[in-house]
């Protein structure tokens, strides 16, 4: 058994997916036993396979169609055999040891999930936690994002004290650390999302049976590159996942 499993899902980012699998063998522990998983959903020829032989801990699959983010990820589910599981996004880089502080964290708290501080490239705290979605949440960020400034500010939780420990409804997907035995229990992510929503679909019943925290003592890098606002078929997309969600937890108002 492996002390953790990592899935990092592709689609046409061969350079950043490089570059994360890079940072993670280069600041994580040696005595940490891992396995990296890359699921390429790409729709273009890269040469993502050769990491197989560039590193042994790396497992190259190539499912032969785009399955989503979800589904991408749930694809190893049935191999994982590890105590605790990473989701990470192809923009994400390490800069220390990361995963030996959350394991660690995880170990000493019982949660059952934990995110790192997310920073930006110049090291500034991004709001990717957030409290229990709403539909005027989310439509204050679809469709007025410049507006209600006090309201994003609740919602995005940024009067926290992000020095210390505290449980968070939902963080953004980009880099969540798992035990393995809830990921399996919780049947993974939610197939029926192909992208977008899916993590705080997880991160909902996460806290349904176990917890959720935020761990201030190891921060990831992460681009954050942000699609579906600039992508018209991406933004479409978004929203019938929105509409999803809702449909499933209910829909409340605000």
């Amino acid at each position: 058994m492996t002390d953790i499993s990592i899935t990092i899902v592709a689609y046409n980012d061969e350079e950043d997916v490089r570059n994360a699998v890079c940072s993670i063998e280069k600041y994580t522990a040696e005595t940490l036993i891992k396995e990296i998983y890359i699921v390429d959903n790409s729709t273009r020829e890269n040469t993502l396979s050769s990491l197989e032989e560039e590193y042994q801990d790396v497992v190259y699959i190539k499912p032969g169609e785009n399955l989503g983010f979800g589904r991408g990820h749930n694809y190893v589910l049935e191999n994982l055999d590890s105590r605790y599981h990473a989701i990470v996004n192809p923009d994400i880089l390490l800069t220390e040891d990361s995963f030996s502080v959350l394991l660690g964290f995880l170990e000493r708290t019982g949660a059952g999930m934990a995110v790192p501080r997310l920073v930006d490239e110049s090291g500034e705290l991004q709001n990717v936690y957030r409290r229990e979605l709403t539909v005027l949440d989310m439509g204050i960020r679809m469709f007025l994002p410049g507006h209600f400034k006090k309201r994003q500010s609740y919602h995005t939780m940024q009067k926290m004290d992000y020095g210390k420990p505290f449980p968070v409804p939902f963080a953004q997907g980009s880099f969540l650390v798992i035990r393995t035995e809830l990921f399996r229990e919780l049947g993974g992510f939610d197939s029926r999302y192909f992208m977008y929503m899916e993590d705080a679909d997880l991160c909902r019943q996460v806290n349904l049976t176990s917890s959720l925290w935020y761990c201030p003592e190891t921060a990831v890098i992460h681009k954050w590159e942000r699609g579906s606002h600039r992508d018209r078929k991406l933004f479409q997309i978004h929203i019938r996942s929105m509409l999803r969600y809702f449909g499933k937890w209910g829909w409340k108002l605000w």
